[in-house]
């Protein structure tokens, strides 16, 4: 459908004169009249009775003025609604997060956001792979550490420290490592990799270590460092509670790599919405 000469048509329909409508569009009168004779030629109807003194409607000028009519105030209500939109924020929000730092982290700041902004409603898929955000139809996904998809706009949010501890049991037992080659004589416990990472002189180094134990899963690996067996490491959502409680220290920090950052990634080409923008706000504001 072309819209050309629809608005000019209504306002002369309405005024019942080329010259008010032409001042009320703040427009010259000359171009609401070509826009009418143009409208009315590839309509092939005459829409208007024109005289030196009025302009009034044809019987099929009523007519289409009536479905006009509905159509401009059906694009007023909707100017009103992303208006509305934008000023309370409301609608869907799909996200998706890394499993244990979407439990532990990312979902009670949902939820409390959500008890601020309730008109927003949130759907959220906790997976260790990395979704893919345009085919899943993601408004956002959380990553942790270094990001390797260039094509995604990001955002960081906070950081994250990765600790080296044992129990104070284990280490009354079998000694404190002071340096990473002591790691050798230790029970590591394992997880996915076989080499944990450090930075020695600046410059970051992985070291293979082993142990007689190997989880998928970093709530067991806690687990069992709490009960002695060995010298773990992970992020500090996994073992902070238990740092500052005592039950567990922390080794090796001269040799502690560098924070790892926590984003917010988004579709590059994906406009970010006032809703996603908010709790992509509220996210950071918490997790800096």
């Amino acid at each position: 459908m072309q819209w050309d000469g629809i608005s000019e048509f209504v306002y002369v329909a309405e005024n019942e004169s080329f010259t008010q409508a032409s001042k009320k569009m703040a427009i010259s009168t000359a171009h609401v009249s070509r826009q009418i004779s143009a409208l009315e030629k590839r309509l092939n109807i005459k829409l208007f009775y024109r005289t030196t003194r009025k302009v009034s409607l044809t019987e099929e000028g009523r007519v289409f003025y009536q479905h006009c009519r509905a159509v401009l105030d059906g694009l007023d209500e909707a100017e009103r609604a992303i208006t509305n939109l934008q000023s309370k924020p409301q609608g869907k929000i799909k996200l998706t997060a890394p499993v244990t730092y979407g439990e532990q982290q990312i979902l009670p700041l949902v939820n409390n956001f959500m008890q601020q902004y309730s008109a927003i409603e949130v759907t959220a898929f906790l997976s260790n792979q990395q979704m893919d955000l345009v085919e899943g139809g993601y408004d956002l996904a959380i990553r942790l550490g270094k990001l390797s998809d260039s094509s995604m706009m990001a955002r960081k949010l906070g950081k994250r420290t990765n600790y080296v501890c044992a129990s104070p049991s284990y280490l009354h037992k079998h000694g404190i490592p002071h340096s990473l080659s002591e790691l050798n004589s230790h029970n590591c416990l394992l997880g996915t990799r076989d080499y944990w990472h450090f930075t020695e002189q600046g410059k970051e180094k992985n070291i293979r270590v082993t142990g007689k134990l190997r989880y998928n899963n970093g709530f067991g690996l806690v687990d069992a460092a709490l009960k002695g067996l060995g010298i773990v490491q992970l992020p500090d959502y996994y073992v902070q509670h238990h740092l500052q409680s005592g039950e567990l220290i922390t080794l090796l920090d001269n040799y502690r790599e560098p924070d790892e950052g926590i984003w917010a990634i988004y579709p590059e080409n994906r406009h970010l919405s006032p809703k996603i923008r908010l709790l992509v706000d509220y996210l950071a504001e918490q997790l800096a």
